[in-house]
């Protein structure tokens, strides 16, 4: 879930995402606004723009961006202008509830790329389910959101109008614990978490793979996410023996926690999601963050050729900020959205039908496109079809792919 910003251009775009969130959608007879050539739609944009967060979210905006210049500049849905509308979120469910409700009431509003973490997701579903809008995220990655509180026993999905273009915690956590026990052989862990959705659900999947290769769990602790302090916990991994920390939350806390954790002597890896893979994470963590791990969605991007033009075109429309860790995931959630409008704009003589946005959610399910991130499409849950993920390792003072692929059960 959440944000990265890369040092590395390879780094830095595999860990770029897009999300797209469905806002509600409301009452028949929304046609968009018209711009006086055509019709604008347009699509929101939910994510932290300020705060600790904001190196994710901005370049969650920002590729969204990207996007819907693109779209325009091709004339890709004839007779339709795209815009985005961007409102931060500040990483608090409160402000994401509010923002749902806001796009909601927008009638130009088709679509949502966002949110970047899974508790905000959680405040937003229904708001935009009960008004059939759309939301698509690039970096929610909690397995209830699609598939129920009990998708471990019993997987129905809550919402229809919630996709996300990054595969699950159901996926990530027992991947990075394969690779840490099987490829790092650290078998003594010590789990930490900052008790939130999104890390709490990470640090739980991985721990039930650990222990089922064999691994040991030495102990666990949870995190006060508004502390800077975490000389109690770091004592307490120090007398553990543990070979490896696992950390789900995020880089803001994680980053100070390596470096505490390595200036006490318990000279381990720490390793985490996606939530830590970021360029930030190295800047707090310092020299401590050598050797220390992550997974991200996705295979790297070096080795996706589709990748090279909206790292070229990111470039050239002169963002301040780096597209992050979000940034392709993102661009391709928008263009999930643009592909569904167009879908229902061409299915009805060129214009939007008075249930566009139900007609919209619906499309969303059936397209399939060739994007940054690869194939673009999503099962019956509204999850990612594309189930890569990328282990990175600190080396240098720069995130580096150590390996990819995708994650099978063990016996």
């Amino acid at each position: 879930m959440r944000q990265r910003s890369l040092i590395a251009i390879t780094a830095a775009l595999a860990a770029g995402a897009l999300t797209l969130t469905a806002c509600g959608s409301r009452d028949s007879g929304d046609k968009g606004s018209d711009s006086g050539s055509g019709t604008t739609v347009t699509i929101g944009v939910d994510a932290p723009l300020t705060g600790d967060l904001s190196a994710l979210g901005l370049g969650i905006k920002n590729s969204v961006d990207l996007a819907v210049k693109q779209a325009n500049k091709k004339k890709y849905v004839s007779g339709v202008t795209f815009k985005i509308e961007a409102k931060d979120d500040q990483a608090q469910p409160s402000s994401g509830q509010a923002n749902a409700s806001a796009f909601v009431s927008d009638s130009s509003v088709y679509g949502v790329v966002g949110p970047l973490n899974s508790s905000v997701a959680q405040s937003m579903q229904k708001v935009f389910d009960d008004a059939k809008l759309v939301e698509v995220s690039p970096a929610n990655t909690n397995p209830a959101l699609t598939q129920g509180d009990n998708w471990q026993t019993s997987k129905s999905r809550p919402y229809k109008s919630y996709f996300r273009t990054a595969t699950t915690d159901a996926i990530q956590g027992p991947y990075a614990a394969q690779y840490v026990y099987n490829t790092a052989k650290l078998t003594k862990a010590f789990i930490i978490d900052d008790k939130k959705t999104y890390g709490a659900g990470l640090a739980a999947t991985f721990t039930g793979e650990f222990k089922k290769l064999g691994g040991k769990v030495v102990g666990t602790e949870h995190i006060n996410p508004d502390s800077k302090d975490y000389s109690a916990v770091v004592t307490k991994v120090k007398n553990s023996g543990a070979t490896v920390v696992y950390y789900g939350g995020e880089y803001p806390q994680a980053g100070p926690l390596s470096k505490q954790l390595k200036a006490a002597g318990a000279k381990i890896p720490l390793v985490g999601g996606d939530g830590i893979y970021a360029d930030d994470y190295i800047k707090l963590a310092g020299t401590a963050a050598a050797g220390d791990m992550a997974t991200s969605v996705g295979a790297p991007v070096e080795t996706l050729a589709s990748a090279k033009e909206f790292v070229d075109n990111y470039k050239a429309g002169g963002y301040s900020e780096a597209y992050g860790a979000y940034g392709g995931y993102s661009y391709d959630s928008a263009w999930a959205i643009i592909e569904a409008v167009k879908k229902v704009v061409d299915d009805n003589g060129g214009k939007l039908p008075s249930d566009a946005r139900a007609k919209i959610t619906a499309a969303v399910q059936n397209v399939s496109f060739d994007g940054v991130t690869g194939k673009v499409s999503f099962d019956e849950y509204g999850d990612a079809t594309n189930k890569q993920l990328t282990v990175y390792k600190v080396d240098g003072g720069a995130w580096k792919a150590a390996t990819s692929g995708t994650y099978t059960p063990s016996s």
